[in-house]
């Protein structure tokens, strides 16, 4: 009999200053903490976690720098730092790869996680996932882990602090929970937990339709509104939501074409959720959907400052450069999710399309 493993983060904060809870939270799991993340994202949190570990009498044993690649090799480096420190409870921050990283090497010397995301890049901060890569940089595999974060604080105000372009990266990854779970799923086949991950991942849409502009105007004004912490829940609670429901098969042709372009040197290191919000439009293209429906796509994209346009993720991609990535699409397992084959030449006219139909948009949007 097959057993459905659920694994749901164990608490959630969200909120504008929902950081001022990060002390108390802390204090519950351990009294060693020790907080891991990018140089940029330790800068922007370490004062404000420092003092709220003070609060809480909790000793603070500094920060560690992620070295910007989850690969084995970082997360195995991460857990004998936490072994040999004495490590009690780790604070990750950042954005997904430096919480995938430190969420696995958590799990690998049983040392509970709490996440404190500085971008809305990803759904990370409160999945059972960890996305690892080769040292270079290229796709490896979606890991599950056997244990979600023991918290995740989710503050919109730290949030609002982030440059526009993660919060787009955000949109795009959560914009795909629903174009590839609609695209993947049959509607005569669905289980209760199939019907709340759907749910779940068209509401994620639904929010982004209604709040993404907004949203993006507060992260360029540095301050959070309602229309911020809507689009965050989107990206954090209700895709992440999809993500465990669905046990992490939920992806399709559009996190295929973001592993495709992993294997590209001028695509690498774009931001994951940028990639996939391309690959969303060629997925929907893919699927043979309306120029009207596409063009709906586009705009929501463009609105939300997510890439309609291969010239938009990096210059000079030659026609030798997609063929890599395209022949790296076609044989991952997200790729092998979709109805039917995928072939070649059918990526190949769906990115063509994207192209086309985004200089269209862009061109009507410069006549109004």
């Amino acid at each position: 009999m097959f057993t459905h493993w659920l694994v749901f983060p164990a608490s959630v904060l969200r909120g504008r200053g929902a950081i001022k809870h990060l002390g108390a939270m802390c204090g519950r799991l351990g009294q060693r903490a020790m907080l891991v993340g990018g140089k940029r994202a330790i800068a922007s949190v370490e004062a404000k976690v420092a003092d709220q570990l003070e609060q809480q009498m909790v000793s603070y044993l500094g920060s560690e720098v992620f070295n910007g690649e989850c690969c084995q090799e970082e997360i195995n480096r991460l857990a004998d730092i936490f072994r040999t420190q004495g490590v009690e409870v780790i604070i990750a921050t950042g954005g997904g790869k430096a919480i995938d990283a430190t969420k696995a090497a958590g799990v690998a010397c049983n040392v509970p996680v709490v996440t404190l995301p500085s971008i809305a890049g990803t759904c990370s901060a409160v999945t059972s996932l960890t996305f690892r890569y080769h040292q270079d940089g290229q796709f490896r595999d979606m890991y599950p882990l056997p244990c979600g974060p023991a918290a995740a604080v989710i503050d919109a105000d730290l949030l609002a602090a982030a440059p526009l372009h993660w919060l787009s990266a955000g949109i795009g990854d959560t914009l795909a929970k629903w174009y590839e779970y609609r695209a993947i799923s049959d509607l005569s086949q669905l289980t209760g937990l199939a019907g709340v991950a759907r749910t779940n991942s068209e509401l994620c849409y639904t929010l982004i339709e209604h709040f993404a502009a907004d949203a993006c105007f507060a992260v360029q004004e540095g301050k959070a509104n309602n229309a911020l912490e809507q689009v965050l829940d989107a990206i954090f609670l209700y895709a992440g939501l999809t993500s465990i429901m669905s046990n992490g098969a939920h992806t399709g042709a559009a996190h295929a074409l973001y592993e495709g372009f992993t294997a590209c040197d001028k695509t690498r290191h774009v931001a994951h959720g940028l990639l996939v919000g391309y690959g969303n439009l060629c997925l929907l293209a893919l699927e043979g959907r309306s120029d009207e429906e596409l063009l709906t796509a586009i705009a929501l994209a463009q609105a939300s400052a997510v890439p309609t346009q291969l010239s938009q993720l990096a210059g000079g991609i030659t026609e030798e450069d997609l063929a890599v990535i395209i022949d790296r699409s076609l044989s991952t397992p997200d790729m092998g999710n979709m109805p039917g084959e995928i072939e070649f030449g059918a990526i190949r006219r769906a990115i063509d399309r994207v192209e086309q139909l985004s200089l269209r948009g862009a061109a009507a949007k410069d006549r109004d």
